[in-house]
């Protein structure tokens, strides 16, 4: 008998349909019912119940009841980091669906990655914050520099709000359609948050595509110049 763990368990639910679409409708970092999943997924309600129980048992989703209602969402930012990247891995093998759409081309340009921006403006942001040295890569780490800490205060984040929580500040998240790391942890997240909060950028309610304004394309192109 082999020892370690038994990757076979969660790729088998992870690899059924509706549950991979289960998954991946919870990729934006919000929390939906079990009827909104089910339509997610293309199936009847209580054939998504026993989809969820399953994903549930595994620690693939978080239930929550509020009200009268019980919400799912993704148990932790390691699940979305392992959806993300099989996202990538299908697209490289040409697993794609074969019908898209306008949809589609904006998810690639700017989506929502569990709780941080991803996509070609994510990548984007990435790469000019270690252009601008507000970030630094070691290895497989990124790390914030002082002059980071000065130019994530003047962007009006608090950073030592960031690091008094238990989420790691910094961390890189491989991107499915580009192919290059984006930021995650929980920097990612108010950066995220705060381009929202400026006006910037809105998020698509029927996807995870987010739409940047005239005047927030502007400003970000400002903030994060190409290089």
């Amino acid at each position: 008998m082999k020892e370690g763990p038994d990757i076979s368990h969660i790729a088998s639910l992870i690899g059924d349909p509706a549950r991979a679409n289960i998954l991946t409708a919870l990729m934006d970092g919000r929390a939906l019912t079990a009827s909104e999943l089910a339509e997610e997924a293309g199936v009847s309600l209580s054939t998504a119940s026993g989809h969820l129980s399953k994903l549930v048992d595994a620690e693939l989703l978080s239930p929550r009841k509020q009200g009268r209602h019980k919400y799912f969402q993704l148990a932790g930012a390691d699940v979305a980091e392992v959806l993300e990247a099989l996202m990538g891995l299908a697209a490289r093998r040409g697993a794609t669906r074969v019908r898209t759409g306008p949809r589609d081309a904006q998810m690639q340009t700017a989506r929502v990655c569990y709780n941080h921006l991803a996509g070609r403006l994510g990548v984007q942001m990435y790469r000019s914050l270690l252009a601008q040295g507000v970030l630094v890569e070691q290895g497989e780490d990124v790390t914030l520099t002082p002059l980071g800490v000065t130019f994530v205060g003047e962007f009006g984040i608090d950073i030592n709000g960031l690091r008094a929580g238990r989420t790691k500040l910094c961390r890189t998240c491989l991107d499915w359609s580009e192919r290059r790391n984006h930021l995650a942890g929980s920097l990612g997240r108010a950066m995220l948050t705060r381009m929202e909060d400026s006006g910037w950028l809105r998020r698509d309610p029927k996807s995870r595509a987010v739409i940047m304004s005239a005047t927030g394309q502007v400003a970000f192109d400002e903030a994060f110049p190409t290089v």
